[in-house]
């Protein structure tokens, strides 16, 4: 076993040092590993497994949730959320600043990206909050905090790569993640309040009349949040309410795009070929991930590597909860090198065995595995959610870690919190799906 692991790491660290892409890193190492260590016939079972991989049903919704997010892109919907939740986020405490997550919370019921819910409500957001004088460290914190639940708050795109490759059902894990995704941004919303109420200078002094706004113009605004709500109500309103599946779910989210997109006349046909060609760029590079993973992940499993390492974690007399402590300083350190994809096509095939052979359903931890992505994308220096405010903002690296720094603590504690009542990801479930 030792001569395989020895394998698995050169291999892989090999491909990835000259600079080979991860998924065909991966794809190269499985059957680097199926010749050496194996008598399978590679040539003749790589095309079968191909073939049954990139035909999973589930993974048909990966695509089209891309291609939505494409659309919405290039709509004007953060100008709308902007306006519509403005006249409500002034009643709290941190006034403004709360659009930031609340924004991104409805976002993220639409997109189902990370990158893409930070960069939409944030292209509007953030210079209007700056504009208007609010905490520069709040604004740009809160956005990249908040930007996470983008793969949180369902649909989610590495919900749909976690469930392809861990064999878990898709809906079963986009209904668990709804109940920890709101929670997650009360809390971001929270910590908002409190830091601003413990430094009144982060808020401008105009900004707290906010409050003493008629009633009906807060009414009124809200009629710039029916694109969201009806693109909501297309994709989690049909999968919910038992009408579709995931996929037919996110092919309702394309038609409603295009129908928002076309009523503010956001397309074109330079955009509409910018959208084609962005979908297919980016599905083909999950596709690669997600096929080298799978190869890999069966490969293993042939050599009895995930048995063997699960054996050595299990000599280590780790309590279940100090599994999931390791397991998320072992994230953290590799969201410093690898994007959140990457990470989990390169250590599910190890880590889920020994993960249930602790207890832990594998539901929950497809939820777990999300919330370390996000904080993957707020861990530099590969930290997508950087890269996009660093290009609104023009700010550097290091300002932005610092300013985030209090939401990555408080994920790293909401994931404690939900190891400790697991019961917060699986009621939804047990509730809707009756399991």
């Amino acid at each position: 076993m030792a001569a395989v692991l020895t394998g698995l790491f050169g291999l892989l660290f090999g491909f990835l040092s000259v600079g080979m892409w991860i998924g065909i890193a991966l794809l190269a190492t499985a059957v680097g590993l199926g010749w050496l260590f194996t008598s399978i016939p590679m040539d003749r079972l790589l095309p079968q497994y191909v073939f049954n991989i990139m035909t999973t049903p589930d993974l048909v919704a990966l695509p089209l949730f891309v291609l939505m997010g494409e659309f919405l892109f290039r709509t004007k919907l953060s100008a709308a959320l902007f306006s519509g939740l403005a006249p409500w986020a002034g009643l709290l405490p941190g006034r403004l600043l709360h659009v930031n997550v609340i924004g991104c919370s409805i976002f993220a019921a639409i997109s189902g990206s990370s990158a893409a819910t930070t960069q939409v409500v944030g292209r509007m957001t953030l210079k209007e909050l700056l504009r208007r004088g609010y905490s520069p460290d709040v604004a740009i914190g809160s956005l990249a905090g908040a930007g996470t639940l983008g793969f949180l708050i369902p649909p989610s795109t590495v919900m749909i790569m976690y469930g392809v490759l861990a064999e878990e059902s898709v809906l079963r894990l986009f209904t668990a993640g709804f109940i920890p995704g709101v929670l997650l941004a009360a809390v971001f919303s929270g910590w908002i309040m409190i830091h601003t109420s413990m430094n009144k200078d982060m808020v401008p002094e105009g900004e707290r009349e906010l409050r003493h706004m008629p009633f009906r113009e807060r009414l009124a605004a809200l009629k710039d949040l029916w694109p969201a709500m009806f693109l909501i109500l297309c994709v989690l309103g049909s999968m919910y309410g038992g009408l579709a599946t995931p996929s037919e779910a996110a092919a309702l989210g394309v038609v409603g795009a295009l129908i928002v997109a076309l009523s503010q006349r956001a397309l074109t046909w330079t955009s509409v070929r910018d959208i084609a060609l962005g979908a297919v760029q980016t599905c083909s590079v999950m596709g690669i991930i997600i096929l080298g993973a799978s190869v890999l992940g069966n490969v293993t499993a042939i050599l009895g590597v995930p048995e063997a390492v699960a054996g050595m974690v299990n000599g280590w007399n780790l309590s279940p909860i100090m599994l999931i402590v390791v397991l998320m300083i072992l994230y953290l350190i590799l969201g410093t090198a690898l994007e959140g994809f990457s990470m989990i096509a390169t250590t599910l095939p190890v880590v889920l065995p020994i993960v249930e052979a602790a207890g832990f359903d594998k539901v929950w931890f497809g939820i777990f595995i999300v919330l370390v992505v996000e904080m993957a994308q707020i861990t530099p220096p590969v930290a997508f959610n950087f890269a996009v405010i660093q290009n609104i903002t023009k700010k550097s690296t290091g300002y932005i870690a610092k300013v985030t720094m209090p939401y990555l603590l408080i994920m790293m504690g909401f994931t404690i919190l939900l190891a400790l009542f697991p019961d917060i990801v699986l009621i939804g479930p047990r509730l809707l799906l009756g399991s």
